[in-house]
């Protein structure tokens, strides 16, 4: 590596900075600029009646891999990101395995970040997609 290649965190020491993700389970499996992937596993801690996944762990397991993608993408001098929209459709509802979040960034600026989320089940069918919109916080603002 050159000293110009800008150092990427691994997907640990970037997960460890959210203990609400590892204390959820969410693993963190790549972490990169252009596409950040991670997932939860089917536990019946997280679930609704009738063994569902919990949209609101579905939805943290989204906000956290996104926030990872979006962290990853912020402009020079910015200090951090801040949800400031998110909306997510539920497709189907999960009842075991393990749900993999894949996030992938749909604009860059100076000032907001939009992060697509797709949450995928262990048979690979969509069961949920979340959009994300993340403020770009400044040294002043953290």
């Amino acid at each position: 590596m050159s000293l110009s290649e800008p150092v990427v965190p691994k997907p640990a020491d970037l997960l460890a900075t959210m203990p609400f993700a590892a204390g959820l389970g969410i693993e963190l499996d790549e972490a990169t600029a252009e596409r950040t992937v991670g997932s939860l596993a089917w536990s019946p801690d997280v679930c609704t009646a009738g063994g569902a996944l919990h949209g609101g762990a579905l939805m943290a397991l989204a906000d956290s891999v996104g926030a990872v993608c979006a962290y990853l993408n912020l402009p020079e001098g910015a200090s951090g990101t801040s949800t400031v929209e998110s909306k997510t459709n539920f497709l189907r509802a999960v009842t075991g395995g393990r749900v993999r979040a894949t996030a992938r960034p749909l604009h860059v600026g100076g000032t907001l970040l939009v992060v697509q989320t797709d949450l995928r089940d262990d048979r690979d069918r969509l069961v949920g997609q979340t959009t994300q919109t993340q403020i770009v916080l400044r040294r002043s603002e953290a």
